[in-house]
């Protein structure tokens, strides 16, 4: 059976869509350039980087409750679910703290190298939830697309957006013999004949890969501090923040990448990983994972 790939940019960076065979998304290249279509769609719903992409709407909006789109809502309701998971480790309302870090364009990668972050890096420590819990303020109504928030409180699509677009598309995909959606390291994959997958845990220092994980159906999502580093006057950033403090988490782990049954789960446990620190990474990856250290070591973590 041939495959019909394609890589385009998106979500700020490389994504993929691959396809076996003919399902209800049509022969294989139709369904690839469905789902390249629908990637492209979502990514211009969620950009806070396109003034006129409907989250900058919704984060511009001056109303305490506003209309939003079905997948807004099914956004909204995600970033809630895996803010509530992790205790608050994964929390979408810092967008203003990102930008005043300096992250505000589209396609930023930085010029800090992941040696460098490191060794000028403040003294590390394990992130925590925001003191207010300000995530807790944010209501959605799913089945009336309404959202209700202070005014003011900005929302970023982050991660959170990467897992859920995988998801999406992978909804569209199921019935095809086989399929993979790579979302920028969020990877969903799956199909009725249940053919085996290599998905790997790339290595941000170089060198060889972490890991290799074999999967048929599910997804294995990977947060990094090194995809998106900085000097901030004379001070590496860069864009995983610790909620408790607002600024950027360096905790002792690198990279985290976590299996889960969705992207959605892998991306807010992966988050979590990283931001908890050495001591506290292994507990959230409970289908299995791989976590990197500051100092280059790994450790596989077997499906509990």
């Amino acid at each position: 059976m041939t495959e019909v790939s394609r890589t385009f940019t998106c979500f700020g960076g490389a994504t993929t869509v691959a396809v076996d065979g003919a399902g209800p998304a049509g022969e294989p290249e139709e369904a690839v350039q469905g789902a390249v279509d629908l990637l492209l769609d979502l990514h211009a719903t969620f950009s806070r980087f396109k003034p006129e992409s409907e989250l900058s709407a919704l984060n511009n909006d001056q109303r305490e409750q506003v209309p939003v789109s079905p997948v807004m809502a099914r956004f909204v309701r995600s970033a809630l679910d895996a803010a509530q998971a992790t205790g608050g480790l994964v929390d979408f309302t810092f967008l203003n703290e990102i930008e005043a870090a300096g992250y505000r364009e589209d396609r930023f990668r930085g010029t800090l190298s992941l040696p460098l972050a490191l060794a000028l890096g403040p003294a590390r420590k394990p992130g925590g939830s925001e003191p207010g819990a300000r995530w807790k303020q944010v209501q959605v109504d799913v089945e009336a697309c309404l959202v209700t928030r202070p005014v003011g409180m900005r929302f970023d699509g982050g991660g959170i957006v990467k897992g859920l677009a995988a998801d999406i598309v992978a909804g569209m995909l199921l019935g095809h013999p086989g399929f993979a959606v790579d979302c920028e390291g969020d990877v969903r994959v799956g199909g009725t004949e249940g053919a085996v997958r290599m998905l790997e845990s790339p290595n941000p220092f170089g060198g060889p890969l972490l890991y290799e994980f074999e999967v048929k159906d599910g997804a294995l999502a990977t947060s990094s501090i090194a995809k998106r580093s900085w000097f901030q006057s004379t001070k590496p950033t860069h864009h995983l923040l610790d909620p408790r403090s607002g600024l950027a988490a360096f905790t002792g782990v690198v990279q985290a990448s976590a299996l889960a049954p969705t992207a959605l789960e892998g991306e807010a446990l992966a988050k979590a990983a990283v931001l908890s620190g050495p001591a506290g990474a292994e507990a959230w990856l409970p289908h299995g994972g791989v976590v990197l250290f500051d100092d280059g070591s790994s450790k596989v973590i077997a499906a509990g």
